[in-house]
């Protein structure tokens, strides 16, 4: 008699089963439709191939074509048909690394000639090629010696390079597609056929053989694959309204910022950028003073010792800039605020009665991201954070956690985010501390989580090395996510740096560090705030908010009239006096973004009135000056006021 075991479904409903049944055989079990419509299967919450067998008592979901999660196995799925196809149109080059990722995959290929655009087309027509043959992916396990000789034969050096790194212990498995096949860790679909049509091939990059500047250029592939052929269709066209919103492009545009190769990853900001900087760092200083935070500054270079004392050197060293003074000391720039926040608590004595206790400080931190990944302000090496350090007891995070997630989503709902997601981020492989101050951690954050009646889902592994987190994630005008904000508990670092407080029973206690960003950084938030309003930004957070255009050069006293006027009401407004005709003028400063635009000739000079057009309108009203004064006054008021 076959061994049993006990396959509990989503539902909750239980099936005894033979010992090693196949993902397949218990949908077989079910109904001949299911196991016809089946892809794959989750047990204990892991995808898995549906041959393989469940060997023990588990959770089991049964995964169709149309779940989401089987999402990423198409991605998967299609990276390795893309392989196939290359090598079939090209055999000379040789396959490396290609995983799916956000949206889509990709796949590393090292050849002589760099791959094109111009490749891409065909390409992706051997692809639809390969696809409806219909070859099913078939898993193999073979021994280290197999597999290197295989690809060695081959003449595959990427992959023996791979192999030949993996522990002796590893399982090397091997998926085949047909003729073709890779050394993968899977899982996959049943077929090829199961990938679909709706995909395309995106562009080209080049890219170091496993990140590493030092090894050899490699060309990469990006594809994007979704579950229909309308998915891929609105992604397509999100590419595209994106690409209009692209915040250089519209940081040009608007005059507000701009980068050079003298200064990588570092933003060059103009005025009208500047003021744009400015205003959000005094929204967050007047919603911070209000909250009872007291704004600090900390030094941007600090000795190494306290870096490897906080554990960051070992952590960011590589990613740390840092400089040798005459005195032989090593002193890196601050790749983040914590250590400093830490030591301005640690200045006189502190009582349980002092606590919780709420530093905030807009600081300037460097760290060295590789040169390939920068993007414009959204991924820089030097920016500015909104943090915030709260020293509490044990018993304060539940509370303290709430008031936080509160704040900033009121603060994301002010500048037009109304669809926030939280995600729980716990402990990542590498980190600070032992299990059980992990513990708990992570419990008092769920804790807190459960107070506020927030729906989130969890992250796993992707906490901060010192402590879990509350990630908050924004979605855009079209659709895109951003993650922007976090909270993390940190039951670590005030112990490492030796901070304390007198507790009730009068002896010295560690205090619970809180970490709080709610724009992240500063400079990110800006792009993306640039971007969800494609440069058509709410009147109050405006650099420019009106530019007063003369229609002739005898009205410009008038005009310059009515920038007076304006400005005495704190509005920001600018005279346009040129020669130039009155249309081009409108042209121009729509193209930059102004958000109203006022006309003066001899009539509203007479009159002492004003033409007033507001951007994405080509309507003109006419105003009184006074009566444009007071409105405007109004319109700019920040939420804050």
């Amino acid at each position: 008699m076959s061994e049993k075991i006990i396959i509990t479904f989503p539902d909750g409903n239980k099936k005894e089963v033979d010992k090693g049944i196949s993902g397949l055989e218990l949908a077989s079990q079910i109904s001949k439709s299911l196991a016809k419509e089946s892809v794959a299967i989750k047990i204990n919450n892991e995808i898995k191939d549906i041959s393989l067998p469940i060997n023990s008592d588990a959770s089991v979901a049964i995964l169709k074509r149309d779940s989401e999660e089987t999402l990423e196995l198409i991605r998967h799925d299609c990276a390795h048909v893309m392989a196939e196809a290359v090598q079939e149109l090209f055999p000379e080059t040789q396959v490396t690394i290609g995983p799916a990722i956000e949206n889509g995959f990709y796949y590393d290929f090292a050849r002589d000639e760099p791959f094109t655009l111009a490749d891409l087309p065909k390409i992706e027509k051997k692809m639809h090629e390969i696809i409806q043959r219909n070859k099913n992916f078939v898993r193999e396990v073979w021994s280290k010696e197999e597999s290197i000789k295989h690809f060695k034969d081959k003449g595959e050096n990427y992959k023996v390079e791979l192999i030949n790194d993996l522990p002796d212990s590893e399982e090397i498995s091997i998926y085949k597609q047909g003729d073709w096949l890779d050394l993968c860790r899977g899982p996959h679909m049943v077929s090829t056929k199961q990938i679909g049509k709706a995909f395309k091939l995106m562009k080209v990059a080049g890219a170091y053989w496993r990140g590493d500047s030092s090894n050899a250029m490699l060309t990469r592939i990006y594809g994007t694959a979704w579950a229909t052929e309308k998915d891929l269709e609105q992604h397509l066209l999100q590419i595209e309204e994106a690409e209009k919103r692209d915040h250089r492009k519209l940081g040009r545009e608007m005059d507000l910022f701009h980068f050079q190769e003298e200064a990588p990853g570092a933003v060059f900001w103009h005025p009208k950028g500047w003021t744009l900087f400015q205003s959000l760092i005094n929204y967050m200083r007047n919603r911070q003073d209000k909250a009872g935070y007291v704004e600090t500054n900390t030094p941007d270079m600090m000795d190494k010792s306290l870096w490897e004392t906080s554990g960051h050197w070992d952590k960011f060293s590589d990613m740390m800039f840092r400089t040798e003074a005459k005195d032989d000391k090593i002193y890196a720039v601050k790749p983040m605020n914590c250590p400093g926040a830490v030591e301005i608590f640690k200045q006189g004595l502190k009582s349980y009665r002092d606590l919780p206790f709420l530093l905030s400080e807009f600081g300037k931190v460097h760290r060295y991201e590789p040169s390939g990944a920068l993007h414009g302000l959204m991924r820089v090496r030097a920016f500015t954070q909104d943090d915030a350090h709260i020293f509490c007891t044990e018993d304060q995070i539940t509370q303290e956690s709430k008031i936080v997630c509160d704040l900033i989503l009121s603060i994301y709902k002010d500048f037009g985010f109304e669809n926030v997601k939280i995600k729980f981020s716990d402990r990542p492989e590498k980190r600070v501390g032992d299990d059980a101050v992990w513990d708990k951690a992570e419990a008092a954050l769920k804790q807190a989580m459960e107070a506020t009646g927030l729906e989130y889902t969890f992250n796993p592994g992707e906490g901060a090395f010192y402590g879990p987190k509350l990630e908050f994630v924004l979605r855009d005008a079209i659709g895109r996510d951003w993650q922007c904000g976090t909270l993390q508990v940190d039951l670590n670092l005030p112990g490492r740096l030796g901070a304390t407080y007198i507790g009730e029973d009068g002896n010295k206690k560690t205090p619970v560090m809180l970490h709080r960003a709610l724009f992240g950084s500063l400079e990110r938030f800006t792009g993306i705030l640039i971007e969800h309003y494609a440069g058509h930004l709410p009147l109050w957070l405006s650099p420019l908010q009106v530019v007063i255009a003369t229609i002739t050069s005898d009205t410009d006293d008038y005009a310059l009239e009515v920038k007076n006027e304006l400005i005495k009401k704190g509005i920001k407004a600018e005279v346009d006096l040129r020669n130039e005709k009155i249309g081009y003028k409108i042209r121009e400063h729509s193209n930059s973004k102004i958000p109203l635009i006022i006309a003066v000739g001899k009539k509203e000079s007479q009159e002492k009135t004003v033409s007033v057009r507001r951007i994405g309108s080509t309507d003109t009203k006419t105003f009184k000056l006074d009566e444009i004064v007071t409105t405007l006054s109004n319109e700019v008021k920040s939420p804050i006021e």
